[in-house]
């Protein structure tokens, strides 16, 4: 395992970060695992050196918060662990168990922390950029948090750069805790972040967490899984021609490279140096073990161009653009035009 400072603060987080969003219960999605099934996964990433644990609250409703820390009660020790889990997606039916209130961060901070059976979170993560709650009350309370010894850390998720640099600025004037951690979505049939996000964070010494290196699960040439059969977001983020010719280039480098495609998807995040950790979301020991190989492989310049030369510009895949992305495809000419 490869061990990095994430940005500029003094926390050590495993490169290989494991996802829990495939843990859970069953009610949620049919992919889920259960805590027995969820035991030798989280087991295995731990024994090979894992330090680095993503949770959040609403990934099954609260339940993978609860069936991951069961696990690693028995199994790890709290002091040698950084876990983050994250606020912000509704919780219930209730008009305030949702968003970054301070009523609500207050609550949910409460709530995670009781259904994990721990006296703090390493970092406390907003999930995405709440457009209806003032920046100040909701940086404010995160602050409080962190002062309250409830949380170490706090880091953010998923939203435009212009959101991010508010965020900065009204922590560096009320002189409260400044995120340490960005957690993004990129991959090989999305490189959108690489263009602001990203440069953004490095400017500014914050860490870069990379979530989805295998596009949903398109990138490992498996498009039958249940979850891609069941799982709208890959439908909604990925089904296009040129992120299908992308998952063909892939497979084409793993086809001569004698590996699985999914291995070569996670090389090519990892050798972005700019990228503190990389997510993985492993249905088994040996899909960990997958991610473990890609630290050791480096893609050659021939490689690297084949992944890259289907590559073509996108919307950028955030909860503002949800329903209403233009696909990278042509729109037929309409009107006077269409002829």
């Amino acid at each position: 395992m490869q061990y990095v400072r994430l940005g500029q603060s003094g926390l050590k987080v495993s490169r290989l970060c494991l996802g829990t969003m495939n843990m859970g219960s069953k009610e949620w999605k049919p992919w889920i695992f259960n805590e027995k099934e969820s035991e030798p996964i989280i087991a295995h990433a731990l024994d090979m050196g894992v330090n680095f644990i993503d949770l959040a609250d609403f990934y099954s409703i609260g339940a993978g918060e609860e069936v991951v820390c069961n696990v690693l009660r028995r199994i790890a020790r709290r002091d040698e662990l950084v876990i983050t889990t994250k606020v912000g997606y509704a919780m219930s039916s209730d008009i305030n168990a949702q968003g970054h209130s301070r009523k609500h961060i207050f609550d949910a901070i409460d709530g995670s922390l009781k259904r994990m059976g721990m006296d703090y979170v390493d970092i406390y993560m907003l999930h995405y950029f709440d457009t209806e709650t003032p920046v100040e009350e909701t940086m404010g309370a995160l602050n409080d948090i962190v002062l309250a010894g409830k949380a170490r850390y706090i880091g953010v998720s998923t939203m435009y750069t212009w959101q991010l640099a508010k965020i900065l600025q009204v922590c560096d004037k009320n002189g409260w805790a400044r995120p340490i951690n960005m957690q993004l979505q990129l991959n090989c049939a999305y490189r959108e972040e690489e263009r602001e996000m990203i440069p953004f964070c490095m400017d500014q010494g914050i860490g870069v967490s990379v979530f989805s290196p295998l596009a949903r699960g398109i990138l490992t040439s498996d498009l039958q899984s249940t979850r891609n059969q069941t799982d709208f977001f890959t439908a909604e983020m990925y089904n296009d021609q040129a992120s299908r010719d992308i998952a063909h280039s892939v497979a084409k480098v793993a086809d001569v490279r004698g590996c699985l495609p999914a291995q070569v998807a996670q090389a090519w995040v990892l050798q972005k140096t700019e990228v503190s950790s990389m997510l993985v979301g492993a249905d088994s020991p040996a899909q960990f073990d997958s991610a473990l190989a890609a630290l050791e492989m480096t893609l050659t310049e021939d490689e690297l161009y084949e992944i890259e030369r289907n590559y073509t510009p996108c919307d950028l895949i955030n909860d503002y653009t949800a329903g209403k992305r233009i696909a990278r495809t042509a729109r037929p000419a309409m009107a006077a035009f269409a002829d």
